[in-house]
């Protein structure tokens, strides 16, 4: 089973010894999905969180004018999940869906109960993952909220460095909140400018 990045994700980042890291492993389930498969559905409920081993995910919202706004995306070595739906038990509002063929991991949430209890080492990983993705999520409203369109795409491209050559312009532009003609110019200025000092 291929499940490197997943076993150094944990190794590395949790120092988690071998055999705990192999039981994890036994209690999560590895998935191979296509592009454009639906992992979850707004209005569904979800008992999991997914770590990406290979490919690329999108968490996203859809107004009421049919109109698509990305939360986040997750390519390799990332964790997704709706904390919402399954910590609280509530329908989701989001849709995560994979935009390249993936393989993924699903991690239950009585499994990283299980953990927690189980081993201090866990809970502080879990905790700091936790804070991690509460700061990202702050940074993002505040640069919604106020940032220059130039600003929030040099953010975007410093958060996911190969996204820009593997997600089209229209899902950048649905990240950063702007419309894909704003994002055209943001690029073009940023080229120009680069050639200018080159």
């Amino acid at each position: 089973m291929n499940n490197f990045r997943f076993t150094h994700f944990l190794t590395s980042n949790a120092h988690l010894d071998r055999d705990l890291t192999d039981q994890i492993l036994s209690h999560c389930s590895r998935k191979e999905v296509r592009k454009g498969t639906f992992l979850l559905r707004s209005g569904e409920k979800i008992q999991h969180s997914f770590f990406v081993e290979k490919g690329l995910l999108k968490q996203y919202a859809v107004d009421k004018k049919g109109k698509e706004h990305i939360l986040q995306f997750a390519p390799e070595n990332w964790l997704m999940a709706d904390r919402e739906s399954e910590y609280f038990d509530q329908a989701s509002s989001y849709f995560i869906e994979s935009i390249e063929d993936s393989e993924i991991f699903y991690i239950n949430k009585d499994l990283i109960l299980q953990l927690a209890k189980a081993d201090e080492r866990f809970i502080a990983f879990n905790n700091f993952l936790l804070h991690r993705h509460i700061r990202s999520l702050q940074k993002r409203i505040t640069q919604l909220q106020s940032a220059p369109a130039e600003e929030r795409y040099l953010d975007f491209i410093q958060t996911y460095p190969d996204l820009t050559l593997r997600v089209p312009q229209t899902h950048i532009a649905s990240y950063l909140g702007i419309t894909p003609e704003s994002l055209s110019r943001v690029r073009k200025e940023l080229a120009d400018r680069h050639r200018s000092h080159s």
